[in-house]
């Protein structure tokens, strides 16, 4: 089999809503950056059933700063709202920039390093991404930005856009990964040395990959452990804004 992840040569808005590719599962995260504006009162941070404004919400996570700070959490079911939860403490800082982690386990959900816990209040289903799959990368690639994949190969495959700036082609049977880039319908030269294949013989494997975007390459990780670099043949990179996965191959989530 074969499968093909390409970077295609579009600051997210508030209120912002997006899918999670193939739904949450046990084991799973959702990473948030942001920044907390001076002359806020509150946020929130919902992890809902549908990309519907009227879908259950499994998760309410709304920090309040309200004179006593403090972070509610709920869930909201069959238009009604549970009883909140709270946490009398603030780990955020008006005009600071954060990052969050929700953290999904069999029990409910852990949240950042101080690791606030939410108990399963609904049960949701999810399945997988259809592929070939494509999508829009929100706000555009640039330097300091990461996507991250997880999905499984699956049996045979074989064997894309005008200009493709990131092109990754793991061959089992023939145990390389191609990486390349296509500029006006023409492919560069194909870069295949690796320090190590982590994409081994078998028909199933479980694989989570993140690439980074640097000022001058491609950073690219699998499993938490370096695999190569690629070095910017399409430039700007802000001109990436969409991703593309083709081949024998599903995924439970990707983030950006």
């Amino acid at each position: 089999w074969r499968f093909i992840l390409s970077f295609v040569c579009t600051l997210q808005k508030i209120p912002y809503m997006g899918p999670i590719y193939g739904g949450l599962k046990d084991g799973m995260s959702v990473n948030i950056q942001g920044t907390a504006h001076e002359d806020m009162d509150s946020f929130m941070i919902n992890l809902r059933s549908a990309e519907s404004e009227s879908s259950d919400i499994a998760l309410h996570f709304n920090p309040r700063f309200t004179g006593w700070d403090k972070v509610v959490f709920n869930s909201f079911e069959n238009d009604s709202w549970g009883s909140e939860e709270k946490i009398r403490s603030m780990p955020f800082t008006k005009g600071q920039p954060f990052k969050i982690v929700f953290m999904v386990t069999t029990e409910g959900y852990q949240v950042g390093q101080r690791t606030l816990e939410f108990n399963h209040q609904l049960n949701v289903s999810f399945v997988f991404q259809a592929i070939p799959y494509s999508t829009l990368i929100p706000g555009q690639m640039s330097p300091g930005r990461t996507f991250t994949f997880r999905g499984n190969a699956l049996n045979d495959a074989d064997r894309c856009s005008n200009n493709i700036a990131l092109h990754i082609n793991p061959r089992v049977k023939d145990k390389i990964v191609v990486r390349n880039t296509k500029i006006g319908g023409i492919w560069d030269k194909e870069e295949r040395e690796l320090i190590f294949n982590p994409f081994g013989p078998g028909l199933f494997f479980d694989v989570r990959m993140s690439v980074t975007c640097d000022n001058d390459k491609f950073k690219v990780s699998v499993d938490g452990q370096h695999l190569f670099d690629y070095h910017h043949k399409l430039k700007p990179v802000n001109i990436i804004d969409k991703l593309e996965i083709v081949g024998d191959v599903e995924f439970s989530y990707i983030s950006f």
